[in-house]
């Protein structure tokens, strides 16, 4: 029952939603390679954007997300990217946190 948006945002959600997946899904690939089989110890990542950001993979289903919301354009896609938005951010800085306090050597 809600009337059309005046502007239609769907193909630039699409974009996003395409770029946030196909990122999210490559910086999981090097995450997955980080450890040899059996290997136990934590590893700093390296590669793709983990050398500009602590949690890439969060930026790019953040992006996921945003290109819903704009393909959908409604409050509740909104609000729920809102929140999701925010919890990585959280999970990102606690994760810096982390880094910082096992190793010595992580880059500040």
């Amino acid at each position: 029952g809600l009337s059309e948006p005046s502007i239609d945002l769907k193909y630039l959600g699409i974009v996003l939603f395409l770029i946030g997946i196909s990122g999210n899904f490559y910086h999981h690939c090097i995450l997955s390679q980080l450890r040899a089989k059996g290997d136990k110890e934590y590893k700093i990542p390296k590669g793709g954007l983990f050398e500009l950001v602590i949690c890439p993979h969060y930026l790019f289903e953040i992006l996921g997300f945003l290109g819903i919301s704009l393909i959908s354009q409604t409050l509740y896609s909104f609000s729920t990217t809102l929140g999701i938005a925010v919890y990585l951010m959280c999970r990102g800085y606690v994760t810096r946190k982390w880094y910082m306090s096992k190793f010595e050597d992580f880059p500040k």
